[in-house]
C-alpha cells in the first residue's frame, strides 16, 4: 500500500499509525502447510533456473575465446546438445576441426549425434567453415579455456538433472491440492504449482486487480495536466516468484492456447516498440483474471464457443 515511500524510522512510524488509525490492517490468514511445502519446491526450482541461466551466460563468454564463430555459424540448433557438447569437449581447438578429413568428421558427428542428422556431411562442412572463420586462441590459453568449458558443461548438465528431479517432486506435492487450473490448455503441473504455491488461499484477494498487484503486474500512471505518458514502467514491487511463473505460463499459453494466442498477436500488433515483452506481460495480466475466476468458482476452464 505504501510501496513508493522511503524506508526510514519516521516513515515507519507514520505508516504504523496510519494503518491503525484507518483500520488498514492485513486480513488474518490461516497457514496451510501443503501450500508452504509446495512453495519451497517451486522457489527452489526458480533459483535452479536462475543458476542455469547464469552458468550458460558464463559458458557463452568462454566459448567465444575458444571458438569465436561457434554460436553464430555452427550448424547445431542447440549449443548444449549431445553432438555439440562432444565437439567442444573432444576437440581442443577449431584448427583440429578445420584440418580433419571430412569423412572422419562426418563419422564423428553421426556417432555423437546418434545418427539424427538428416545430412551429416553438410553439417560437417558447415562446422569446418565455422572453424576456418574463427579466431585462433593463443596456445598458453587453450588448456585453461578447455577446462572451464568442460567444467561449465558438467555444471549445466547437473543443474538440468536437478530441475527434472524437482519437477517430479513438484508434481507429486501438487496432487493433494484441489484446483482446476490444469484444465487450461497450455498449463502444466510445474507452472500451475508455481502459481498456486504463491497465491495460497484465493479468498485472501477480493478481486483480480488485488491479485495482479500482489504479483507486481500493474503499471504506475505518469500524468500531469494534459500530458499522459505513452510509456509507463511496470511496478515490479510484488511477489517475484508469482510474477515469474505467471509470465512463464503466458509464454506457454501463447503457443498452446488459441484464445491466448490471438490475444498475444493482437497486443503485439498494437505498438512498434517492446512488442514481445509488452504483449507477454499483458497476456500474463489476462491470465490473472482467468486464474482468479477459476480458483474462486472452482470450475474448469472452457474455451469460448464461436
Amino acid at each position: 500500500a505504501y510501496t513508493d515511500l522511503p524506508k526510514t524510522d519516521n516513515v515507519d512510524a507514520f505508516i504504523i499509525a496510519d494503518r491503525l488509525r484507518f483500520g488498514r490492517l492485513p486480513s488474518p490468514a490461516s497457514i496451510d502447510y501443503s501450500y508452504i511445502a509446495l512453495q519451497r519446491l517451486t522457489r527452489h526450482r526458480f533459483h535452479l533456473m536462475e543458476s542455469i541461466i547464469s552458468e550458460k551466460t558464463r559458458f557463452s563468454n568462454t566459448l567465444v575465446l575458444k571458438f569465436s564463430n561457434y554460436s553464430k555459424d555452427a550448424p547445431f540448433s542447440d549449443v548444449f546438445g549431445k553432438a555439440s557438447s562432444a565437439v567442444l569437449l573432444e576437440f581442443c581447438s577449431p584448427e583440429q576441426i578445420a584440418s580433419m578429413p571430412i569423412k572422419e568428421l562426418t563419422a564423428f558427428l553421426i556417432e555423437k549425434g546418434k545418427n539424427r542428422f538428416t545430412l551429416p556431411v553438410d553439417v560437417a562442412k558447415e562446422l569446418q567453415r565455422a572453424a576456418n572463420k574463427s579466431y585462433r586462441l593463443p596456445d598458453p590459453l587453450k588448456e585453461s579455456v578447455n577446462f572451464i568449458i568442460a567444467s561449465s558443461l558438467n555444471t549445466i548438465e547437473m543443474l538440468e538433472s536437478q530441475i527434472k528431479k524437482t519437477d517430479k517432486a513438484i508434481e507429486y506435492a501438487l496432487k493433494p491440492i484441489t484446483h482446476t487450473l490444469l484444465s487450461v490448455n497450455g498449463l502444466g503441473p510445474v507452472l500451475v504449482a508455481g502459481i498456486i504455491a504463491e497465491i495460497g488461499d484465493i479468498s485472501r484477494f477480493h478481486d483480480h486487480a488485488a491479485l495482479a498487484k500482489f504479483a507486481g503486474l500493474w503499471w504506475k500512471q505518469h500524468q500531469s495536466g494534459n500530458f499522459e505518458a505513452e510509456e509507463t514502467r511496470m511496478a515490479k514491487s510484488g511477489n517475484k516468484y508469482l510474477r515469474y511463473y505467471l509470465v512463464e505460463a503466458a509464454n506457454s499459453l501463447k503457443t498452446h492456447n488459441p484464445v491466448f494466442k490471438d490475444y498475444y498477436a493482437k497486443k503485439y500488433a498494437e505498438v512498434t516498440k517492446h512488442q514481445h515483452k509488452r504483449a507477454l506481460v499483458l497476456l500474463a495480466r489476462k491470465l490473472v483474471r482467468v486464474i482468479f475466476s477459476l480458483l474462486r468458482s472452482k470450475k474448469v476452464y472452457e474455451l469460448p464457443k464461436n
